[in-house]
């Protein structure tokens, strides 16, 4: 019999050795003859607790009732009834005599006394704390007594212990016994061990061992009146000594006062049933206590339900114990936002309320849940992560972001949705510098050439300013392939004006990476001609740029002249480039359509990155201006005959490769520019030119200039731009147009010092020009200095319709007009 027993209480241990935990140190109390140890497991160190029961022999009366205990505690289940994890029986020797000791381990557990200490509540929010604890332990009460038809015998402060979630949950089940009320031949006790209990906590019947008299009362009776004894010592703060005791209510609140007397009725059918108490008391009523049973059975509320509680949580927590929030409703929180049940407000009040943790516990009790949110289909899921990740980002650390976090975000991207890309682009501030160059270079920088050409203006601009914001992230030869292309060729010649400007303030908050050749040939030529930009803010941005980048050559140019073994190649940066850095990402307000955007207004370059976006209809003006072209002619009388550059949502110049990102050593002969048009030498004005070229012209009758086999290049795109998105890298300085050879023969040959001011040669774009140009100069010498004839020549008076004889004249170009009569043919 012995050894069966051994067997039904020894679970899967046979002894001590063989129990999987750690026993570490002791609880100052436990219930009856126990002792409550703190214990780990052996296998992941996770905390447990461990009951100990011991006894000088097998039959002691202690053990016989423990081991009723430990079938009763493994085989009742209840979210409010102590959960069982393992149980064994061990025997050992000490001398000459022998010890049993029965150990129980459970899930990690404080006694209730001791953890009421530690919280140290006052007031309401005690008072809201206690409500909530004899919820769970009145449920626990009512599903043994109602449900299983069970009496536990022993409910005192002493059989309640708290979780680490601050549940109350009830054990000590040593003397639960079934109900047999119903069983009239039964003379016996009803409770087996009944002796365990301590004298204080029995009702008169009990004490009197009338045994009849408990039979025809409810299976409620005896657990309601240590319901009773709970409340008591819970208020007194002190542990019952006598019965007596229980008559002081001046510690007992009013409104749990008559409920308190019901339950310590001197006749036992009258006491009140605990599943009663749960339903009519006045006391239960509260803030907290509601919030969890919410929490508790969300999946049965609709979505407004859960909405509108959700949106309410965040400022309902301030008012709440902030250890209970931290410990039960943030672990619930995090459960039903990772299980789908929340919805997405429940975001705000998972960071508010996990803002208060050490960093330790936020790892552990946060960061886990948004991981796992990142991959989540919701869409407005997905916005609040990304909205509020200035919150927990400093959290991630790079192997998150990089492995877990960014092939989720990187969604984003791609999205229908402007303002999820708006926002998906903000959130690289924040990861980017957590990226491995791998991903930066193959994935992230392949994102944002494409957003630069995005349909939204300010989702451009954005994309702009983040390039100059991780530029340090990058490494060189990332830099050296994808800045300058980035910043020239697309952002300097957007449509949009604020766009502009970044690619101005790029440029410049990013000088230390350009050597003096790259400023001087491909930085200076493009800034310089936003100088006569038609926005005011953007020639402001300009002047500024254009400053800072000839000090940068200034000072390579004094110390290439100091040290003549000076390196040509060195990059060169001012002293307080860093607050040039003054601008950063703005706020999309509305979706969708590109003509509801505002104008970005750049903040000033020593505060903050901040921008934003405002007065929607002076944005689309200065998008509509016609931006100058990148061309370094200066006459400003010709200011509004520049064209617009190629639109940046049609525009596909590249910036480079991006297979690897991992080097920068491309053997390609493009520079990258092939897509823009050619600098121009600069070109005295008009009249001047024609005095020059006149009196440089010889007596003989002058020979045509050869025509240009080659048109000039202008703005376009070709399939391979396509598939190099970001052009090759080290980029040579782009080779200007080199004059007729003639006309620089002419020029060179004869010093005048009219030659300064003298208009320049005409030039050589296409064949009907140069016939015009020859005629001219057959006829009379200085017809270079007369007025310049017609592009397009009217017919002459000769060429009119009837005239036989004549010469017929030159078909027109373009769409000709066919006379489709029905007639016969003319005579």
């Amino acid at each position: 019999m012995l050894k069966f027993l051994k067997g039904v209480v020894a679970g899967s241990g046979a002894g001590l050795k063989d129990l999987p935990y750690n026993i570490g140190e002791p609880y100052s109390l436990a219930w009856g003859s126990w002792v409550h140890y703190r214990g780990t497991s052996k296998d992941d160190g996770a905390p447990v607790s461990i009951f100990s029961l011991s006894g000088s022999n097998a039959n002691d009366g202690h053990l016989v009732a423990g081991r009723n205990g430990v079938k009763r505690l493994r085989t009742v289940r209840h979210p409010n009834i102590l959960s069982f994890l393992h149980s064994t029986e061990a025997e050992t020797f000490d001398g000459s005599s022998t010890k049993v000791t029965i150990y129980i381990v459970t899930e990690p557990v404080m006694p209730l006394a001791e953890k009421i200490k530690e919280l140290g509540l006052n007031g309401s929010q005690r008072d809201e704390y206690y409500a909530w604890g004899l919820h769970r332990i009145a449920k626990a009460v009512s599903f043994l007594n109602n449900d299983c038809k069970l009496v536990h015998g022993n409910v005192c402060m002493a059989s309640v212990v708290v979780t680490q979630t601050l549940d109350w949950k009830l054990h000590a089940f040593d003397v639960l016994s079934e109900y047999d009320g119903n069983n009239e031949a039964a003379t016996g006790p009803m409770l087996q061990y009944e002796w365990l209990i301590g004298s204080q906590y029995k009702p008169m019947e009990l004490s009197k061992a009338d045994w009849s008299t408990i039979r025809k009362s409810p299976p409620w009776s005896l657990d309601s009146w240590g319901l009773g004894c709970l409340i008591y010592e819970l208020f007194s703060g002190t542990k019952l000594s006598r019965t007596e005791e229980l008559r002081n209510t001046a510690n007992i609140p009013k409104s749990l006062l008559q409920d308190y007397q019901r339950l310590l009725s001197s006749a036992p059918s009258r006491r009140l049933n605990s599943s009663k108490l749960l339903e009519n008391s006045e006391y239960f009523q509260n803030k907290l206590v509601e919030t969890i049973q919410f929490m508790e059975i969300l999946n049965l509320k609709d979505s407004v339900e859960k909405d509108t509680f959700f949106r309410k949580l965040p400022n309902l927590a301030d008012q709440l114990p902030r250890q209970i929030v931290q410990k039960k409703l943030l672990p619930l929180l995090a459960s039903s936002l990772e299980y789908g049940s929340a919805t997405a407000p429940a975001l705000t009040a998972l960071l508010k309320m996990g803002s208060c943790l050490s960093a330790e516990e936020y790892g552990v009790k946060v960061l886990p849940t948004i991981i796992k949110l990142f991959a989540s289909t919701d869409r407005s899921i997905r916005v609040g992560l990304l909205q509020h990740i200035d919150q927990y980002g400093e959290s991630l650390s790079a192997q998150m972001v990089d492995e877990q976090v960014y092939p989720h975000v990187a969604n984003g991207f791609s999205d229908t949705s402007a303002f999820l890309r708006e926002l998906t682009l903000k959130s690289m501030l924040i990861l980017a510098p957590k990226l491995s160059q791998r991903t930066m270079a193959g994935s992230l920088l392949k994102f944002l050439s494409k957003l630069q050409v995005d349909e939204e203006p300010a989702i451009r601009t954005n994309t702009t300013i983040l390039l100059g914001n991780i530029a340090s992230y990058l490494n060189d030869g990332t830099r050296k392939r994808v800045l300058i292309n980035a910043f020239t060729v697309r952002a300097l010649r957007d449509t949009f004006s604020p766009a502009r400007g970044a690619g101005i303030m790029a440029l410049c908050a990013t000088s230390s990476y350009y050597d003096a050749t790259e400023i001087a040939t491909r930085i200076l030529p493009n800034v310089v001609v936003l100088t006569v930009d038609p926005d005011s803010d953007v020639r402001s941005k300009a002047f500024q740029a254009v400053e800072q980048f000839l000090q940068l050559v200034k000072q390579y140019y004094e110390k290439t002249t100091g040290d003549a073994t000076g390196a040509s190649g060195t990059g060169i940066s001012l002293p307080g480039n860093a607050s040039l850095l003054g601008w950063a990402m703005s706020s999309l307000t509305l979706k969708g359509k590109p003509s509801e955007q505002s104008t970005l207004t750049t903040t000033n370059t020593s505060a903050p990155l901040v921008s934003s976006i405002s007065n929607a209809s002076s944005a689309m003006d200065d998008a509509n201006l016609p931006p100058v072209r990148v061309n370094s002619r200066t006459d400003f009388t010709d200011l509004a005959d520049h064209p617009p550059p190629v639109s940046p949502t049609t525009s596909t110049d590249g910036w480079g490769e991006l297979e690897n990102g991992l080097h920068a050593d491309h053997e390609s002969d493009k520079d990258g520019w092939d897509d823009m048009e050619p600098l121009e030498e600069a070109k005295p004005p008009a009249a001047l030119a024609n005095i020059q070229a006149a009196q440089k012209r010889p007596v003989s009758l002058p020979k045509s200039q050869a025509t240009n086999p080659r048109p000039r290049s202008t703005l376009k795109t070709s399939k391979d731009d396509d598939e190099d998105l970001w052009g090759a890298v080290g980029d040579p300085a782009p080779k200007a147009k080199t004059l007729n050879t003639k006309a620089r023969r002419a020029v060179d040959e004869d010093d005048d010092p009219w030659g300064a001011i003298s208009a320049p040669v005409p030039k050589s774009s296409s064949s009907s020009r140069q016939l015009n140009a020859k005629q001219s100069a057959d006829d009379d010498l200085w017809a270079s200095i007369a007025a310049p004839p017609p592009t397009t020549g009217h017919k002459p008076l000769s060429a009119g319709r009837g005239i036989r004889g004549t010469k017929p004249a030159a078909p027109k170009l373009g769409a000709q007009r066919i006379n489709r009569t029905s007639s016969g043919p003319g005579v």
